[in-house]
């Protein structure tokens, strides 16, 4: 982790700007393609859900705004952030589940299954306490929405950016899914949201490679 320097900082001025906003965040929503991704997942045996997340999760890593966090007046720059993830448990409702984020699919793929199972057996509205190296991120299976709104606290400020993802569509012979994306504008633009959704693609089109053991 390393603190920004706010002096030297090439988006202080936006960050102050956005900053006194009541509602700075954004929200985009786009159809992304999984044909190759879903083919691959069923082949190899793997939960839809836990190569979406790694796949959200690893684009994430890859984008230092996505990484950003305010803390009061200063903005840190974790190395990794790791998904917090809904999980659907008895009675129509949902659980936390933090899974420890790792480039290798194959050891992501073992933690997601392991700490589901845990929090399935054990649920939980609660987030790993001190930690804000995390990307909020829920399923909604059902509905393949058009736009999606997160529900936020505004004090103090929460920069963890969110992800939502809905049921696939087949679409010129193509299977996609709504994904999406909000940020806090204090720390992003719009072309880091667009950097987002180039980089996914790109990893969604070549599930063998991005999956593949390290």
């Amino acid at each position: 982790m390393r603190t920004i320097d706010m002096q030297t900082w090439s988006r202080r001025e936006h960050f102050e700007f956005f900053s006194n906003f009541n509602h700075p965040h954004f929200n985009m929503c786009a159809n992304v393609d999984i044909t190759k991704l879903f083919r691959y997942s069923k082949e190899q045996g793997f939960s839809l859900t836990a190569v979406i997340s790694y796949m959200i999760s690893r684009t994430a890593n890859d984008i230092p705004e996505f990484r950003q966090r305010i803390r009061q007046e200063t903005v840190i720059e974790h190395e990794t952030v790791s998904p917090s993830i809904t999980i659907l448990v008895d009675n129509d409702l949902f659980s936390f589940c933090t899974i420890d984020y790792i480039q290798d699919f194959t050891e992501y793929a073992g933690r997601f299954v392991s700490r589901v199972a845990a929090v399935k057996g054990d649920p939980t509205l609660k987030d790993p306490p001190g930690r804000d190296d995390l990307l909020y991120m829920t399923a909604i299976p059902w509905v393949s929405f058009t736009s999606f709104t997160h529900p936020m606290r505004q004090h103090p400020a929460d920069s963890i950016p969110r992800f939502a993802w809905g049921k696939y569509s087949e679409e010129g012979g193509l299977l996609k899914i709504p994904l999406s994306v909000q940020g806090h504008h204090a720390l992003m633009d719009g072309i880091h949201m667009g950097k987002f959704y180039q980089v996914i693609e790109g990893y969604l089109q070549h599930p063998e490679s991005t999956l593949a053991a390290s």
